[in-house]
């Protein structure tokens, strides 16, 4: 068998950017919103933690996850405490700690809430919209995203700035861009009563856009404003089982009432950017080797249909006018162990008169 060098000009590395809609319906806009059927609120399971969202009813063909909602807070109330002679360590309290670490990293999460600017710098508490793993392949598209969220003052549609920005920001769960008022990755040119900034509110952004870990937080802070100041007037439960002087509501629900009421007023949205809008991204990156067969190469074979057990080519044309069909191509590293192996889509006739240029295309 033999073989032929590749040269280092022989590999050409080449990445493209492929871009899908996030949602199982193929498009990019989700505007209808189901829960699955109801969860035990008198007992700790998943629905104390999070609220998975379908495209249609859960018990219909072809229904699947797209989304996920958490409240996070990090005095644990808004949800039942894990045991009543533990004050404050419950479901929300978990949450909030765990995207805090997700996000900022342990260092940090110790010792900051989430900032989302203005009189947010350290946030109580988080709303979290969590795409699901079958939605997006390796990110989420900055610049697609429209969420609009309704509430008793009105309702607003919020984007990531990520056209507004120069410079990337990064945390340790990755790329992190604000969430404003705007739509696709451009803020509105108008400032609310008090905000810091067009898009913003008193309150700072309205949360964080974590394409890289497909997750979007949100500021219930800016949310619960009034009109004026940029909110939709969102409540939010705070009170009782956790909150200052942790009184304990025996009574509660383990099921958090705010996963329930940022549903609500996402399925409560209107037009024209109704719902959730939101494509995937992903990068291929490939390798392109270019094998070059000059004249003199590869015109005879080993097959044993070729020659005798001799060693003697059986047809005595084939011994001045040799010709081959190259069907495969072989890729070999130093010590001649085969890596990968490329397939002709049909067999290239070889003589002495051809030379050829094969180009494999490797994808990862």
């Amino acid at each position: 068998m033999s073989f032929t060098p590749l040269a280092p000009t022989d590999f050409v590395i080449s990445s493209d950017s492929i871009t899908a809609p996030a949602w199982s319906s193929n498009q990019p806009q989700l505007t209808t919103f189901y829960t699955a059927s109801a969860i035990s609120s008198s007992a700790i399971n998943a629905g104390a933690f999070y609220l998975n969202v379908y495209q249609t009813a859960s018990n219909v063909n072809g229904a699947a996850v797209q989304f996920a909602v958490a409240y996070g807070n990090a005095q644990g109330s808004g949800s039942q405490w894990y045991n009543p002679l533990v004050p404050g360590i419950s479901p929300s309290l978990t949450t909030y700690k765990q995207y805090s670490v997700l996000v900022y990293g342990p260092q940090i999460s110790g010792s900051q809430g989430f900032n989302f600017g203005g009189l947010a710098l350290n946030s109580p508490d988080i709303w979290a919209l969590n795409i699901d793993r079958n939605r997006y392949k390796e990110s989420l598209f900055p610049g697609t995203f429209n969420l609009t969220i309704s509430g008793s003052a009105g309702q607003v549609t919020l984007c990531d700035n990520s056209n507004n920005v120069t410079t990337v920001t990064y945390l340790d769960c990755g790329r992190v861009f604000n969430l404003v008022s705007g739509s696709f990755g451009s803020a509105v040119n108008i400032t609310p009563i008090g905000g810091i900034a067009p898009g913003y509110t008193v309150s700072g952004s309205y949360g964080l856009f974590l394409p890289d870990i497909a997750t979007i937080i949100l500021n219930p802070s800016a949310l619960a404003l009034p009109a004026l100041n940029g909110g939709i007037g969102l409540p939010i439960d705070r009170a009782n089982y956790g909150a200052t002087g942790y009184t304990l509501n025996a009574s509660a629900s383990y099921t958090s009432t705010n996963n329930t009421t940022l549903f609500q007023a996402i399925s409560a949205s209107k037009p024209p950017y109704a719902g959730i809008q939101l494509n995937s991204q992903e990068t291929i990156s490939s390798d392109y080797i270019f094998v070059r067969v000059a004249n003199a190469q590869y015109n005879y074979s080993s097959n044993p249909t070729f020659v005798s057990g001799s060693g003697n080519v059986l047809f005595s044309t084939m011994i001045y006018s040799p010709q081959t069909y190259i069907t495969t191509v072989g890729l070999y590293n130093n010590s001649s162990e085969l890596l990968a192996v490329a397939k002709m889509s049909v067999p290239l006739v070889k003589d002495f008169t051809k030379e050829a240029l094969i180009r494999i295309k490797l994808d990862w």
